[in-house]
């Protein structure tokens, strides 16, 4: 994105704008409702899936793309709609994309199969990619003083991360009256609301010399990373054969042929130049990783709670509800203790406590465990809340104020991105563990528990086999952020010339870091 949207440091003095009146903070209120609904969304299926599966269908495949096609639409589109906002105006690109995903939402909620399912998904996904950058930007015109912009910034990041975070407990709570279209059609009442109040109160925002929009980039990301997740997802599923095989290498070339022709262009939709630096290269995948690791683990967790140890609805909402209390609250806190004790222990701290925590699912089994399970998402939500709350603000104080724009869009990609690469790849690996040690009678656990005939002993081993697939997801996710906590020890704590950098009040003391 071209727009500076970094919370800046307030002034000693006081400051020449005039402090924000009601419409600014009605404004903000407005504002929050799409955001809230973009977060949710890519993770309020993870309790519904049964119910669709049960309802509609889906293969293996399929139901992961249900699952992941939304996220990868608003990763992939992120920072190209960002820069459209740019040059034809913010507020109208927010209106289309809000009536665009209502009604993707109504399509979705009515979805008579998997296909057509998957299709709906997409497009609010799509829709998806022009309201985030939009709405952030709208808040520098309804907050012009710096110290209540930040304010306002921080609350976006706030309400973005509980969206994540309830999104589970929303559709659990929906789910326990209602059809499972239900956990779409609640979108329906905010885009109106959205709709009938965001002309009143948002003006319209174009950033200067927003550059041009460079289409093949957009078709080459897009293009790359279907073709390789659908490789790898069905690979996974079915094994190796020759066709996604062939997509696979198809889309690490077409990604190798993105990255290199972003190194060329003088408006990139991701500065790639920008990851030489360690900080700012930490702190993307920092708001990857830990994405990908709740997504995942949130997904294979509410299938494993409703069908391995037959919780209802509702209550598998209950269990999922402590780890979405301590996120949504950690989210609030971190910026006050992160004033303290500074960004770069904070990075570490948020890898080692999602490591420790994913590592508390492995007690889990197909007879018992829920309390460790619920262990694990109080623990690792912790770890989110950290990451949700310092990565955006870690990437950009690591660049200079020229890129302080790009930055933040490639943080807010990160994010969507490591939602939808954690159920494709992690959910991959489940799948490909369920495919080996499971009795070979059907893709996934939910059509094996409902083939006919299907004896006890059969559906025990189903179970233990998904049980295994869910440890293997969480344990590989648990070596990765140990992983990055080893190099984040090594190359922040331990560097006194990044410490400046690495930490946003130290950087306000410096100056920009180059």
């Amino acid at each position: 994105m071209a727009m500076d949207v970094r919370p800046a440091s307030p002034s000693p003095g006081p400051s020449a704008a005039p402090p924000p009146g009601l419409r600014a903070w009605l404004g903000l209120l407005v504002v929050l409702g799409p955001v809230l609904l973009v977060a949710m969304d890519g993770s309020v299926l993870f309790l519904a899936m049964a119910r669709i599966s049960a309802d509609l269908s889906p293969s293996a495949d399929q139901a992961l793309w249900i699952l992941d096609g939304y996220g990868f639409a608003v990763g992939s589109l992120l920072i190209a709609f960002g820069a459209i906002g740019d040059r034809y105006g913010r507020l109208r690109l927010l209106m289309t994309g809000a009536a665009v995903f209502g009604a993707a939402s109504a399509g979705a909620a009515f979805a008579p199969s998997a296909e057509l399912l998957i299709v709906f998904r997409a497009l609010m996904g799509v829709a998806g990619a022009t309201l985030l950058p939009s709405a952030l930007a709208v808040l520098s015109e309804l907050f012009p003083d710096a110290r209540r912009r930040a304010q306002a910034i921080g609350i976006f990041a706030a309400a973005f991360a509980a969206g994540f975070a309830i999104g589970p407990v929303v559709g659990g709570q929906l789910l326990a009256h209602f059809r499972w279209g239900s956990v779409f059609l609640i979108n329906l009442p905010v885009v109106t609301l959205f709709l009938l109040l965001a002309p009143r109160l948002l003006r319209e925002v174009r950033a200067s010399g927003p550059g041009r929009v460079d289409a093949p980039s957009v078709l080459l990301s897009a293009a790359g990373i279907l073709l390789t997740v659908y490789g790898i997802k069905r690979s996974a599923a079915e094994g190796l054969a020759a066709v996604p095989l062939v997509a696979g290498g198809a889309g690490v070339a077409v990604l190798w042929w993105f990255v290199r022709r972003q190194l060329r262009l003088a408006y990139p939709l991701i500065d790639f130049r920008l990851f030489r630096d360690r900080v700012f290269a930490i702190a993307a995948i920092t708001g990857l990783l830990p994405l990908a690791a709740w997504s995942a683990v949130a997904y294979l967790g509410g299938i494993y709670l409703q069908s391995v140890r037959g919780f209802d609805v509702f209550d598998a909402a209950l269990v999922a509800l402590p780890g979405a209390v301590v996120l949504t609250v950690t989210c609030v806190v971190t910026p006050a203790v992160v004033a303290r004790t500074g960004t770069r222990a904070a990075l570490l701290a948020c890898h080692l406590l999602i490591a420790g925590g994913l590592l508390l699912v492995l007690p889990t089994s197909a007879s018992g465990g829920t309390g460790w399970y619920v262990a694990a998402t109080v623990v690792t939500g912790v770890g989110y809340g950290i990451s949700f709350a310092v990565v955006a603000d870690t990437a950009v104080a690591a660049v200079p104020p020229e890129r302080a724009g790009s930055a933040g869009a490639i943080a807010e990609t990160s994010n969507e991105l490591g939602n939808a690469l954690g159920i494709a790849l992690l959910g991959s690996l489940a799948a490909l563990v369920f495919r080996l040690r499971g009795p070979d009678l059907a893709g996934t656990l939910t059509e094996t528990l409902q083939v006919p005939g299907i004896t006890a002993a059969a559906a025990g081993d189903a179970e233990a086999a998904f049980v295994t697939g869910l440890h293997a997801a969480a344990l590989v996710a648990a070596l990765l952020h140990a992983a990055l906590a080893a190099f984040t020890l090594r190359h922040l704590l331990r560097d006194g010339r990044r410490a400046g950098a690495a930490d946003p009040a130290g950087a306000a003391a410096r100056g920009p870091a180059g």
